[in-house]
């Protein structure tokens, strides 16, 4: 496991780009060309994956149970302030409304209960297993998931993407109560996968079916079972979101406040962040957040209606710092999601994948 010290600002995950990935032109929904979005297979074949599910399931969900956060060995460093990045539209606002919701406007509520939609990324890495935060989002077939760059695709050992990757919606201890979904297919923009570039810190991944443990029997599409959020992009900055996750990991002081076995969120307006160059991230957002370890990947939900438990992803947690130096992480960030975002979403949110399942 990487080790080594981030100065100002960790990743909730162990840093991670693609090689030798194909690369798509796109055009934005703003007309202008965007950075070609990289992709990469994951479980082509449905003997794969079902070999991935098989593996995950296998004595009751021992190698569930075991996985750790994905995360590094690290300490912030000095004290730093937010404001001052090159977060900004760049094309006209737009969304794509939540699986189920398409012609239905949120509703404002003051309670707030958690999004079925969310769950966790698992995968292995050096014959060790991990897991990240990530949430199902809409698509063309229902079968989409988000999450952190950081969570699909390892360079550090240059590589593509992580070995046996799988989503669980509303995972705990074991149990996979709506399927298994193993990724087909993984989708992130060129600056990450070649540069690692924080600023493009998000994935996009294409499930099959879930299946179910024990019985291997076809669960159905994630949507069709959890719902999926929307998404939006090129939104206004100082807006609120909700960011949900699975904060695991201590604060730099050794404090451990979160247990990693059950989702939380985090509420705020978003401002922009201050550059980091160690991640090579200028234009990312943050919120007021004391997230740890295992959040990242977790949605940034705009427009969230607690009744319906839903909105639309506008970020995904990327890193975590510690803006007066106390010990304790107060803050998270997000890649500010914009046209190009957008190209990648929308090249992922329209392929098929399919059942692997009996």
């Amino acid at each position: 496991m990487n080790t080594r010290v981030k100065r100002l600002m960790l990743p909730l995950g162990g840093t991670a780009v693609a090689t030798g990935m194909i690369a798509v032109s796109l055009t934005t929904a703003g007309g202008a060309a965007a950075a070609a979005p990289a992709s990469d297979p994951m479980a082509t074949t449905k003997a794969a994956a079902m070999e991935t599910v098989k593996f995950w399931a296998a004595n009751g969900g021992k190698s569930l149970k075991s996985a750790t956060k994905y995360t590094e060995d690290a300490a912030t460093k000095a004290k730093i302030k937010l404001g001052g990045g090159d977060a900004e539209p760049d094309g006209k606002t737009g969304t794509v409304p939540p699986i189920g919701q398409e012609k239905v406007t949120p509703t404002k509520v003051k309670n707030v209960n958690l999004p079925r939609t969310i769950g966790k990324v698992f995968f292995r890495l050096d014959g060790k297993t991990y897991w990240c935060s990530g949430s199902s989002v809409q698509g063309k077939y229902r079968n989409l998931v988000a999450t952190a760059g950081h969570c699909v695709y390892d360079t550090d050992a240059n590589r593509d993407t992580l070995d046996r990757w799988v989503f669980i919606p509303g995972y705990y201890q074991g149990k996979a109560p709506w399927g298994i979904y193993v990724g087909k297919s993984a989708y992130t923009h060129f600056d990450f996968a070649v540069y690692e570039d924080f600023d493009s810190d998000y994935g996009f991944v294409n499930v099959y079916n879930g299946v179910e443990a024990g019985t291997w029997k076809d669960a159905g599409r994630l949507g069709d079972n959890v719902g999926g959020q929307g998404f939006a992009w090129n939104q206004p900055i100082g807006k609120p979101v909700y960011a949900f996750g699975y904060p695991a990991g201590p604060h730099p002081d050794g404090d451990f406040p979160y247990t990693g076995q059950t989702p939380k969120y985090c509420y705020g307006k978003t401002t922009a962040a201050s550059p980091v160059s160690a991640f090579k991230a200028e234009a990312q957002i943050a919120i007021k957040c004391s997230f740890t370890a295992g959040a990242s990947g977790g949605p940034w939900i705009a427009g969230y209606s607690s009744t319906k438990r839903l909105g639309y992803i506008n970020g995904v947690t990327s890193l975590v710092g510690d803006k007066d130096a106390n010990g304790r992480f107060d803050f998270a960030t997000s890649p500010y999601f914009d046209s190009e975002t957008y190209a990648v979403y929308s090249l992922a949110a329209n392929l098929w994948t399919g059942k692997i399942g009996k």
